[in-house]
């Protein structure tokens, strides 16, 4: 992964997160209160396959929310996963603010640095976490 793909991942992550925790919810909440079907509902014809019914383009609409879903978690466990080449502690208070979706000129001031400093540590992060992939390829 190169230092551009995982500096955008750190920037992706908050909304990452709470749109995986939306969706699900709202996904999960779809079956709830159903209750068995009984007499002329039972008969009635479930999703077909075919394009044109809305029952088939309403499970494809979902599945393709799914299928987001295990993408975005993906991106997050790869942020995740190198979250330990973190030690220092600056470096460990910026990763955090930037998952957290904090800008660099909020952390510079949080932390009294420049927005310039902040940055450079930024650049720290991303290297020490892209190099991952390279060490476990040797």
């Amino acid at each position: 992964m190169t230092e551009k793909q995982l500096e955008q991942l750190l920037k992706d992550y908050h909304w990452m997160i709470n749109s995986v925790k939306i969706m699900r919810e709202g996904l999960n909440d779809i079956g709830e209160g159903m209750t068995t079907q009984y007499g002329l509902q039972a008969a009635m014809p479930k999703a077909s396959g075919n394009p044109s019914d809305p029952i088939y383009r309403e499970f494809e609409r979902r599945d393709k929310r799914w299928k987001k879903i295990t993408n975005y978690e993906m991106k997050i466990k790869i942020v995740q996963e190198r979250i330990y080449l973190i030690n220092i502690d600056r470096e460990i208070e910026v990763l955090h603010w930037l998952l957290e979706g904090k800008s660099m000129r909020w952390i510079g001031q949080h932390m009294r640095l420049s927005d310039r400093h902040i940055g450079r540590i930024k650049d720290t992060i991303t290297r020490k976490m892209s190099h991952l992939s390279d060490r476990s390829e040797k």
